[in-house]
């Protein structure tokens, strides 16, 4: 797949990812959004994963000391991010929270047997916290077009959370019912914001991708 680089400078890489690209080899595959960074940038290192299904953006650190200052940016939770979802059914029906938004605050547990999917455990799963709230609803996929914010960075952790309320991602092969995965060719999950502290200048720097769903 053709490389898509949104923004480059001495200290980062921002990229946005396609659906079905693994962002760093596999047990499998090597074939993967960081190798081809790399073939472009030799010192583009990685700070975050997006899942092989989801898209949208994503930054590499250029050198060591950038990726430690980011590593670190994403570690305290001062690096914003938001996704947009179709999720499966009315979520305008949901209680709202007084500004909008509405938290998910589930832990999520490997299932071992079952690897490599997640579940929620509430005695034993890492505590996981996702902001949501509804765009609007989509009569024709019977779907609701949501804005999601994930609060801690667990693997899967939005399709776990969504599946948990009732509401799974539309095209999700892993968390949602048969016909519901079939009812698109990808997983409709996009990283539709990214905004951090530079780890160079300091400077506060955003970016912003179109879903295209």
């Amino acid at each position: 797949m053709p490389l898509d680089v949104v923004y480059a400078d001495a200290g980062i890489v921002v990229l946005n990812k396609p659906s079905g690209l693994l962002s760093v080899p596999g047990k499998t595959c090597d074939e993967c959004l960081s190798l081809q960074v790399q073939a472009e940038f030799a010192d583009a290192l990685i700070v975050h994963r997006l899942d092989m299904s989801t898209s949208g953006l994503l930054v590499m650190a250029r050198g060591l000391a950038a990726q430690r200052m980011l590593n670190d940016h994403f570690a305290r939770r001062l690096v914003h991010k938001r996704y947009v979802a179709m999720a499966h059914g009315d979520c305008r029906s949901d209680p709202v929270a007084a500004d909008g938004w509405h938290t998910i605050d589930l832990p999520i547990l490997v299932d071992w047997p079952n690897r490599p999917l997640r579940k929620i455990d509430c005695e034993a799963g890492k505590p996981s916290r996702t902001r949501w709230r509804c765009v609007h609803f989509v009569p024709e996929r019977h779907a609701s077009r949501l804005e999601l914010e994930p609060l801690t960075g667990r693997s899967h952790q939005l399709r776990v959370h969504l599946q948990a309320i009732g509401h799974p991602i539309v095209g999700d092969a892993l968390y949602a019912p048969p016909e519901l995965a079939a009812a698109s060719p990808r997983l409709l999950l996009h990283a539709t914001e990214l905004a951090f502290a530079h780890p160079v200048s300091g400077e506060w720097i955003s970016f912003c991708s179109p879903d295209g769903f």
